[in-house]
């Protein structure tokens, strides 16, 4: 019956990932394990040769703080009992191995909570929130005794350093069991599994691997986890803060489409735009030119009015000046303009000067080309007056701030949270920080010393989209990472061509990154006034 219900399980669960897709990313499942631990009992004896360490048995831990570790109760078990027992905690990395002591048990819930004794510090997993799925994909990552015994290995060799086994299944739902909440998947485990984390596609972790069930004899194809309803209260009760991320899970190849798809919509709005504009344009030219016209011909016509009024005032002035002199004296042939009354020659200087002035009138009249010009003018007038949205970044310093976008993100570790900076056009962030600008694009790499994952910052400062990429990195990776960084010291703000000069300077950081990120920000920022 057992293996019968198995087979109509597994047959769904095709079904379901046939109709759905897939989120998971090797990457993503690789990240989480970094922080993935084999968890030994140590007995000591005092030998004639010195003390000598040898294994009680083991199991597999997590790290939920970079010195905590979660593990099963029943896995320290025997170091609970026997306080000359010591716990020994593994890397999978290459790093030192290094002790640690019991902070708390819960052996209801089979849950333990270890401390590092040792300098030992591991990337801590992000805890799956919000409801779990009755369905989809989940991932087991332990130490299996069973793939150690196919290997060969001896005993002694659980004490070096080796990457965990992955194990792919699938979610079954959510059911109390052993009075404890679990979840029930099909991903494969064994002893040497117990406190191993059972992660979902983005490397999240759904719960803490603890047992499988009972088939007769036979191995157990359906698996408990202690579900995260029992893990975050215990952590909680015990000062310890897990980090936990419930956005969707969703792939990388997704987001990129959807950001293909983003681009080409903006790009056609921008064409259609574009198109609008120009239509615009030529309507507001055609309105323009017409306004113009009618201006420049009704002032054509009444400066040709006003000319020939001031030319006919200006010669009835003269008429009157000569028809109304002086009668000639009996010793003068003709009286001289001299000798007129002087009203008669107010009359001749005001008609000589109406005609000057109607001349005058006559040749300033406006042009056709005064057309063009006005047509100019008003046009330069109203783009000033109403500039356009986007374009070019403003040439002063700005201050923004930034919100996740979580349609467009990918998720699975980061602190997410406002974002808020000062801009330069010289791309100075916060006026310390500088940018480097390389194929057109701002960006910064940020190589810490105390966590295992490389950001890059970029921002686009005319579309108001910041950007981080983070690259969660294996130990000899970030290793190659820091060496890189390494090679350079970034040049100040103030510095001649620093913005050059840092995207040269940090090609070296970016070329030793694998070629996806884990994780994909994108903030909306708007520019904001003090």
């Amino acid at each position: 019956m057992a293996r019968f219900l198995a087979l109509l399980f597994g047959l769904a669960a095709l079904v379901a990932m046939l109709q759905s897709p897939l989120h998971a990313e090797p990457a993503d499942i690789d990240a989480a394990a970094r922080g993935v631990v084999r968890v030994v009992i140590i007995g000591i004896e005092d030998t004639p040769d010195g003390e000598e360490v040898y294994p009680i048995g083991h199991g597999t831990g997590w790290a939920v703080a970079p010195d905590r570790i979660v593990t099963n109760a029943h896995v320290v078990r025997d170091a609970m009992m026997d306080d000359r027992l010591r716990i020994g905690i593994v890397p999978s990395d290459g790093a030192d191995a290094g002790y640690a002591k019991i902070v708390a048990v819960d052996p209801r819930s089979d849950l333990a909570l270890l401390r590092i004794t040792s300098g030992l510090r591991l990337p801590p997993l992000t805890l799956a929130g919000g409801t779990v799925s009755d369905s989809g994909e989940a991932f087991a990552v332990g130490y299996p005794m069973n793939v150690d015994r196919a290997q060969g290995l001896e005993i002694g060799d659980i004490f070096k350093s080796q990457p965990p086994v992955k194990s792919r299944g699938f979610l079954a739902g959510m059911r109390p069991s052993r009075n404890f909440d679990t979840v029930l998947h099909t991903a494969p485990i064994a002893r040497g599994n117990s406190g191993g984390p059972l992660l979902d596609g983005c490397g999240r972790v759904l719960g803490v691997n603890s047992f499988g069930a009972d088939s007769g004899g036979s191995d157990a194809e359906f698996f408990f986890a202690v579900s995260n309803r029992e893990l975050i209260p215990f952590l909680r009760a015990h000062d310890v803060t897990a980090r936990t991320n419930d956005t969707a899970c969703r792939s990388l190849a997704d987001l990129e489409d959807e950001e293909r798809d983003r681009l080409e919509r903006e790009q056609a709005a921008a064409r259609q735009d574009m198109a609008a504009r120009g239509e615009e344009q030529r309507e507001r030219l055609d309105r323009a030119r017409l306004e113009a016209e009618m201006q420049v011909r009704d002032e054509r016509d009444d400066r040709m009015l006003a000319s020939m009024v001031l030319l006919l005032i200006g010669a009835g002035a003269i008429w009157w000046a000569f028809e109304k002199r002086r009668p000639p004296q009996p010793d003068e042939d003709e009286p001289t303009p001299s000798g007129w009354p002087v009203r008669n020659r107010v009359a001749l200087a005001f008609g000589i000067g109406a005609i000057v002035i109607a001349l005058l009138v006559h040749l300033t009249r406006p042009g056709i080309d005064e057309i063009d010009r006005r047509v100019a003018n008003v046009m330069q007038d109203r783009d000033s007056g109403n500039p356009t949205k986007g374009g070019t970044a403003s040439p002063e310093a700005r201050s923004f701030v930034c919100r996740l976008d979580t349609q467009r993100s990918r998720v699975t570790n980061a602190q997410t949270g406002e974002v808020r900076f000062d801009w330069s056009p010289e791309g100075c962030v916060n006026g310390r920080t500088q940018y480097g600008r390389s194929g057109g694009t701002w960006s910064r790499a940020l190589v810490p010393n105390d966590e295992m994952a490389v950001a890059v910052n970029s921002f686009d400062p005319e579309r108001g989209i910041f950007r981080t990429e983070r690259y969660l990195l294996a130990r000899d990776a970030m290793a190659a990472a820091r060496s890189a960084r390494g090679e350079y010291n970034a040049p100040s703000c103030e510095a001649d061509d620093a913005a050059t000069t840092l995207g040269e300077m940090q090609s070296g950081v970016l070329a030793a990154l694998p070629s996806s990120p884990n994780e994909r920000l994108v903030y909306e920022c708007e520019a904001v006034t003090d």
